[in-house]
């Protein structure tokens, strides 16, 4: 069997290494546009490479992808995120997990993942093809014809993990040959708060707040970071993957409501204030500050409610009281524009899941075409769900001849 993989990242390697492990006998040949390899899996989780998460339930982890969660909830029961930790450890690398179940190379660096696939690829024979792009595939027999570099080859079988593309005309090539494609927009990036006073506390991060897209039933809670051009963090980034479409759809121009104590109940904010006055009477507002809040973020809070830091808890008039506690579970803002992580971009978009055999990987319109990784529209939550949607996907494409 001769193997084609087109794409030199995280899918490309994985599927080219577990495709020679299948078929010691196949010759496996992995072919990249560019003259760089795996160049996200380096800058990932800030050049330490967040290979996957350590949640053991496949039904938790497979709603961290709003597209294609049915989907991969069913190829988790061949590859799941258990697998990728002893696929990795029986190679000589180990994964630790941290608190927030993100995991890493025991090592801390990128680069042991990136050295692993390349010394992996090397042991194994698989031949490395930069700066090759395909041009276009086509069905000859039980044969696939690439046209590579202007010169035609012939393979039995193809893996494409050619990855996302942020422009339509990107899948041109995918399209052509009768597959759907589900237009890309962006997912997992940053609201964009301009001229607002609140990006003067850039690098405070609240640890758990909740976050609402006005007009919309999306809202997530988690740790919100402000930055100098607005709100970053878990509750923003999982919130814009959520909502990537409708977000596109408003030209990303939206309100937001921001519960800094993570509680949006009007009434239960109010009882906790409530108790606070009733408790601390002769102290000034600034000296107790509700639901442990920042004291940065408190004293914004207080000037946005229009209170003096000195004023005692004991006056705090009716109106007062009605206004801070609506600043602090309702606190509004226009997002006016985003900002991508573009050394981690990540698309929701790509080759239709209608289009193809998703026990297989199999494309249905091409016999022998296989796909893995971003190229689908697959996409995951930040905390290395993306990567192992890649490891399932390339692994299962990687088991039939």
């Amino acid at each position: 069997m001769k193997t084609a993989i087109i794409g030199g990242g995280a899918a490309g390697f994985f599927a080219a290494i577990n495709t020679k492990e299948h078929f010691p006998n196949s010759e496996v040949l992995l072919f990249e546009k560019s003259n760089k390899l795996l160049s996200k899996v380096l800058v990932s989780g800030g050049g330490r490479c967040n290979v996957t998460n350590s949640e053991n339930s496949i039904s938790h982890f497979s709603k961290s992808y709003p597209r294609g969660d049915k989907q991969l909830k069913k190829l988790f029961n061949t590859f799941n995120n258990q697998n990728t930790v002893k696929w990795f450890k029986n190679k000589g690398v180990e994964l630790v997990s941290e608190e927030d179940g993100r995991m890493f190379p025991k090592s801390n660096t990128s680069q042991t993942i990136y050295d692993l696939f390349l010394s992996q690829s090397e042991k194994l024979g698989i031949k490395i093809n930069l700066k090759s792009a395909v041009k276009s595939i086509k069905q000859e027999g039980e044969k696939l014809l690439l046209e590579i570099n202007n010169n035609s080859f012939s393979f039995d079988k193809v893996i494409i993990c050619a990855g996302g593309s942020p422009k339509l005309e990107g899948f041109d090539w995918l399209k052509i040959l009768g597959h759907k494609i589900e237009s890309p927009v962006p997912s997992l990036f940053t609201f964009n708060i301009p001229n607002e006073k609140i990006t003067q506390l850039m690098g405070l991060s609240v640890p758990s707040a909740l976050v609402s897209i006005e007009g919309t039933k999306l809202k997530n809670s988690g740790p919100l970071l402000i930055t100098h051009w607005g709100f970053s963090g878990p509750a923003v980034l999982k919130l814009s993957s959520f909502g990537a479409r409708i977000l596109s759809y408003k030209n990303y121009n939206f309100r937001i409501s921001v519960s800094w104590c993570g509680e949006n109940n009007y009434e239960k904010v109010k009882e906790e204030i409530q108790n606070i006055i009733n408790t601390n009477q002769k102290k000034k507002l600034f000296n107790i500050r509700p639901y442990n809040l920042p004291k940065r973020l408190w004293s914004y809070l207080l000037e946005r409610s229009d209170l003096s830091e000195e004023k005692p808890y004991s006056e705090l008039g009716k109106k007062q009281l009605n206004k801070l506690v609506n600043t602090i579970c309702h606190d509004n803002y226009l997002v006016s524009g985003k900002t991508t992580f573009k050394e981690e971009f990540v698309t929701c978009g790509g080759v239709s899941l209608e289009s193809i055999n998703i026990k297989t990987m199999q494309s249905k319109h091409l016999k022998n075409l296989y796909f893995a990784g971003e190229v689908l529209n697959i996409d995951g939550i930040t905390g290395g769900f993306n990567f192992q949607a890649a490891w399932t996907t390339a692994f299962i494409s990687s088991k039939l001849n």
